[in-house]
């Protein structure tokens, strides 16, 4: 869609303003258009929605309306809101993003979700666990069982460093850089000692499939987060071999999974030894996301 050169929100009252931006994002076939140009029509004037509410009838600032201007027009281009204000509310906590992170998405929350259910069964929460989580990115998931487990410790891996400092930026800012360690790696590869639990969200995308992605996946979320190989499986077949040696007895792996990757992902698990355990837990969609498997002793 061309985006006009005019800036449309000069001399606009801020409602005036936040009700025009909605109007373009829904013509452009965005639905969640209302949300986005709250969303973005605060960030460019510092204001939370009560403050947009109570500032309804202010005139937009002439520094105001190009600001919100150029917001509007990387969100038409396709540039994600979560990219754009550089951070994403997780598992009920607000995360900072870089180039090197993937956007987190409510879908990743049931990785949580089962490892709690695991934990909870076995009467797990209130003990001092070791935690690994494989490929953190923004740390996420790491950081969500942290604020749920008070007496875990987390170990996240990454291969890129700006995902570590980025993730370790986000447990100093929740209060659990006391609880984490950041290794630079290859999954699992620099691990040593056992684990009561590993996650992973891990790329699982087949590569042939990367160009039909929605744009803001594609052009702005790093590849190497999504590239899963040829079948999509490249790294469950490093990360399942890596856990199996590093989960203590009756320790868990939980893994998000693309769609229609269960069985084989399943598989792998028991051919390194592992025990599926349940069946795969589904996102709000209904599709199979979460599958964990244990390790029973040997």
């Amino acid at each position: 869609m061309a985006v006009s050169s005019v800036n449309q929100f000069t001399g606009q009252t801020i409602d005036a303003a936040r009700r025009a931006l909605a109007m373009r994002f829904a013509a452009a076939g965005n639905e969640s258009a209302e949300l986005d140009a709250r969303m973005l029509v605060g960030a460019a004037l510092g204001l939370d929605l009560t403050g947009i509410i109570a500032a309804a009838a202010r005139i937009l600032t002439p520094e105001q309306s190009d600001l919100l201007e150029d917001l509007a027009r990387r969100r038409l281009a396709g540039e994600p809101v979560a990219r754009i204000l550089g951070i994403k509310e997780f598992w009920g906590l607000p995360l900072h993003l870089s180039a090197a992170t993937l956007v987190p998405r409510p879908d990743t929350e049931t990785v949580v979700e089962r490892a709690l259910e695991l934990l909870r069964a076995e009467g797990a929460t209130e003990r001092a666990l070791r935690i690994a989580d494989l490929g953190t990115g923004s740390g996420a998931i790491l950081l969500a069982l942290l604020s749920e487990l008070p007496h875990a410790h987390g170990f996240a891996t990454d291969i890129a460093p700006e995902a570590l400092q980025t993730a370790s930026r986000n447990a100093a800012a929740l209060g659990l850089a006391d609880r984490t360690t950041w290794i630079e790696c290859d999954y699992g590869s620099a691990l040593t000692g056992s684990f009561d639990l590993i996650v992973s969200n891990p790329p699982y995308i087949p590569s042939a499939d990367i160009a039909g992605l929605d744009i803001e996946v594609r052009a702005h979320d790093p590849r190497a987060a999504l590239d899963g190989g040829p079948d999509g499986l490249d790294a469950y077949r490093t990360l399942i071999s890596q856990s199996a040696d590093l989960l203590a007895p009756h320790g868990f792996l939980v893994v998000e999974i693309g769609q229609g990757q269960s069985r084989d992902v399943e598989a792998l698990m028991t051919a390194s030894g592992l025990s599926p355990t349940g069946s795969p837990k589904a996102d709000l969609g209904g599709i199979p996301r979460a599958v964990s498997a244990r390790r029973l002793p040997r």
